[in-house]
């Protein structure tokens, strides 16, 4: 058992696990329409709520719930709303190992939405069913995935390969060069290697569904949102990383 935070293998394998989460949680959301009418302001459906969409009110009030919880002390959480009350409990987040004064520097949160609403209309059906309260349920539960994974990585391999290779790493950082360290940050093998899993993860997640009440994601389609979207953000908060690493 690998009890290192800073052990690559075991940060692989920590973000093999959230790939699982990632795709439940889009496999959840992808069994209601596309309903779009729940990202659009003015149309939250609640009296005199004309500055918000219902997306937008059900995130703000869960991160205010998870605020208080104490959930965005942990270094992996990014907040996706601003001005969030502070935890109302004692909270104890065990030594990380990074060199970071402040997480929300690295904040890809966003990208991150922006990506998940191009990703809706592809995973959902058209149209609408009605169902607005447990679309943006579910779109939370998914984006908080997402927003975890990336986050994970960006922090903690970025000062796991900075461990493996301190003196180009710093000559890199004290240059700004965000070109060389993206080039030596990448491993093309192993990306390969992610997108092959994740399509054969969301294969054998939806292997025994009832297609009749249920409905199927292409793999195809998941495993292009972690080529194009979830690889790439956690590369791009990798470099802010370390570009605002402490000791350099």
């Amino acid at each position: 058992m690998i009890t290192d935070r800073l052990d690559l293998t075991f940060i692989a394998a920590r973000l093999e696990g959230l790939e699982e989460t990632i795709i439940s949680k889009l496999v959840d959301r992808a069994q209601f329409c596309a309903n779009s009418v729940v990202y659009e302001l003015g149309q939250s459906g609640f009296a005199g709520e004309t500055s918000q969409s219902l997306f937008g009110l059900r995130l703000l009030q869960q991160e205010q719930l998870d605020a208080r919880f104490g959930r965005f002390c942990a270094p992996e959480e990014r907040p996706f709303t601003k001005d969030l009350p502070l935890p109302q409990r004692v909270v104890t987040i065990p030594e990380t190992g990074l060199q970071i004064l402040n997480c929300n520097v690295i904040s890809q949160a966003k990208d991150i939405l922006k990506s998940y609403m191009n990703l809706i209309p592809q995973i959902c059906a058209e149209g609408d069913d009605g169902q607005y309260g447990s679309s943006v349920e579910h779109d939370i539960a998914s984006l908080q995935a997402i927003a975890r994974r990336i986050h994970y990585g960006a922090l903690y391999v970025a000062e796991s390969k900075f461990a493996g290779d301190p003196l180009e790493y710093t000559k890199l950082i004290k240059e700004k060069n965000a070109g060389a360290l993206m080039e030596k940050l990448t491993r093309k093998e192993v990306e390969d290697r992610i997108i092959v899993r994740i399509k054969e993860k969301t294969i054998a997640a939806q292997s025994l569904v009832n297609r009749l009440v249920r409905n199927v994601i292409d793999p195809d389609i998941v495993a292009a949102y972690y080529r194009t979207s979830i690889i790439p953000l956690t590369k791009e908060g990798e470099i802010a990383y370390l570009l605002n690493r402490l000791n350099v």
